[in-house]
């Protein structure tokens, strides 16, 4: 008996069975190695044009990897190896230099058309240096850049031994891939673009489910991200972002990127929820959905805070209006602030829209640059083309009685640049989520 009780209660005190991801993902998606092939096939000629680049160096190595090792098949590199990019006319020959070791696998993959196994031992740039040399190329792109993180993958000393292995001449012509990253990542494939479509509606599905979940006046904004939290490992998902930012939950003043607080939901708030997922760890998406909370009795929420949800909303469509190819993100930002004046919102601080895919901020046009009347430069200067895919907000922000404290309604949704104009991915939100509060026991 006594051989039982203590069974029982080891049993009792051990912690609860780990919650595992579905075998299915909620969202299905194509083959990565697939998709990457058909980038490199389809886009990264023309990035490379508009860049005018005719060749691309990556080095990749194992613990302090290149950010973009993913996307030029270099993430499983143990020993230093090189990936060149050789642009001739239309067509981008891709060489692999691999430590012996590596070599075979990445014949397996089959992303190169090349891939030349190098013995232990060998100088990795005397290599690279040759085959540039043979190539000619007129200006030679190398991720080091000052403004975009993930073109800044090249290490300081890589970067001096490299450069001391080319030519004179050569050296001359080495400039920053950033304006390559931008112009190849920045655009997604048709089949990428509907995994975010499909991840998009998941997205705002689970924070409509989470909002069914508010008990006024019990339930905090916690509890809301813990229940989102729940449900994306239940669905086999990943968060889009920082998983201690994400999602961001927020019943009360403007916080900006944060994480949600213990604070309890109570009637006559607008709840907002900025919330991410990633599908294969690779597709990103970024939504908010916002909920008004009814005082008990109350069955449509007061005109006051319909007024203020109306002006956000239209904000997010003179936004989508102005998305648009050939529009520069400031022009975008331009045309909300714009409306937000003549709508009676207070300034607000954040750019009016990202780029995002791989990453929640992904390259491209930011949608920004004109909160305070200075001309476009940098990203905002950047234009829009086809294939870009955007997550952007309707602002309408007021103050509050707290001195220094805003409320800023910010309706976000995602939409694709199309060859005329700009999609949303989704249909977007119209309507306020009301939440009804229990009437009190007399």
């Amino acid at each position: 008996m006594r051989v039982l009780i203590s069974a029982l209660i080891l049993l009792l005190t051990l912690p609860a069975p780990t919650a595992w991801p579905a075998e299915t993902p909620a969202v299905p998606a194509p083959s990565w190695a697939e998709v990457r092939k058909a980038r490199m096939t389809r886009l990264l000629a023309q990035a490379m044009a508009r860049a005018e680049v005719d060749a691309w160096v990556v080095l990749c190595r194992e613990n302090a990897n290149d950010p973009l090792a993913a996307h030029v098949g270099g993430e499983n590199a143990g020993g230093l190896a090189a990936f060149l990019f050789l642009r001739e006319g239309d067509h981008v020959r891709s060489v692999a230099l691999s430590p012996e070791g590596e070599a075979k696998a990445l014949r397996d993959v089959g992303l190169h058309e090349e891939v030349e196994s190098l013995p232990r031992g060998t100088d990795l740039y005397a290599k690279v240096a040759e085959r540039l040399a043979r190539a000619k190329p007129r200006r030679i792109a190398l991720n080091f850049s000052e403004k975009l993180s993930v073109a800044d993958g090249l290490s300081s000393s890589q970067r001096t031994l490299l450069t001391a292995a080319l030519p004179a001449p050569l050296r001359q012509r080495l400039v920053s891939s950033d304006g390559l990253v931008v112009e190849w990542l920045s655009i997604k494939l048709p089949e990428e673009v509907e995994v975010m479509r499909r991840a998009a509606a998941l997205t705002a599905q689970l924070e409509e489910e989470a909002y069914r979940q508010v008990i006024p006046g019990q339930s905090r904004d916690s509890d809301v991200a813990r229940f989102l939290k729940r449900r994306i490992v239940e669905l086999g998902v990943t968060d889009g972002w920082a998983p201690d930012q994400n999602p961001n939950v927020n019943s009360g003043p403007d916080r900006g990127h944060s994480h949600a607080t213990d604070r309890v939901i109570q009637p006559g708030d607008f709840i907002q929820t900025d919330f991410g997922i990633a599908v294969q760890g690779r597709w990103v998406t970024d939504i908010q959905r916002f909920a008004y909370v009814l005082a008990p009795g109350e069955t449509k929420a007061p005109a006051e805070a319909l007024a203020k949800w109306e002006r956000a909303k239209k904000g997010s469509r003179v936004a989508l209006g102005a998305l648009k190819p050939g529009a520069r993100g400031w022009d975008v930002d331009k045309a909300q602030r714009d409306w937000m004046r003549e709508a009676g919102s207070e300034p607000v601080m954040w750019g009016t829209g990202h780029p995002v895919g791989y990453w929640a901020h992904d390259v491209g046009p930011a949608l920004s640059g004109a909160q305070k009347g200075l001309p476009a430069k940098d990203a905002s200067a950047r234009l829009i083309r086809p294939g870009q895919v955007f997550a952007f907000d309707g602002f309408f922000a007021w103050k509050l009685p707290t001195p220094g404290e805003t409320k800023t309604l910010s309706v976000e949704e995602m939409a694709v640049v199309t060859e005329t104009g700009a999609e949303y991915l989704i249909p977007p939100q119209e309507e306020l989520i009301l939440i009804p509060s229990p009437t009190p026991r007399p």
